[in-house]
């Protein structure tokens, strides 16, 4: 797994949201996008993480940040989990992990002593201009939207 560090460029995705529209970086371009790789949606550890940054959205609004969560589960089970937990932001299918391969988050994982390939809770803040500003890799799901917004408000 060669993931993306801070000051590269983010590839240029396109990505079918929960409704089955498509979006693209270029979409957000001026503002700061939170583009965030989740293993699977409606699971305890991603329903706490996604519930943590719905709550904190006028925050987040404030420092110009878009969210995006970026999963391989098909578009159909995105919208029920926007749905069932009230999600305020954009979720993203990739499920033939193309673009999370792009990013270096798609990799071996272990569990359970189990070996598999699987979507790494990567998180990457992209500025205005489309460059990695910040990756967040070292976070517990139920905090990873204080940790995102501690590094806002440090560089405000």
């Amino acid at each position: 797994m060669n993931t993306l560090t801070a000051g590269m460029p983010a590839p240029n995705f396109s990505l079918l949201d929960q409704d089955g529209n498509t979006v693209t970086l270029q979409d957000f371009k001026g503002k700061k996008v939170l583009f965030y790789f989740y293993p699977k949606a409606m699971t305890p550890g991603c329903t706490v993480q996604a519930q943590g940054l719905r709550d904190v959205k006028t925050e987040l609004d404030d420092h110009n940040v878009v969210v995006l969560g970026v999963s391989i589960d098909p578009v159909k089970r995105l919208g029920k989990f926007i749905e069932r937990d009230e999600l305020n932001f954009t979720l993203l299918s990739d499920e033939d992990h193309s673009v999370a391969d792009q990013f270096g988050v798609w990799g071996e994982k272990k569990f359970m002593g189990k070996v598999y390939d699987g979507l790494h809770r990567i998180s990457f803040l992209i500025n205005e201009d489309g460059v990695i500003e910040h990756v967040f890799n070292k976070f517990k799901t139920k905090t990873h939207h204080e940790v995102v917004l501690d590094h806002l408000n440090e560089k405000a």
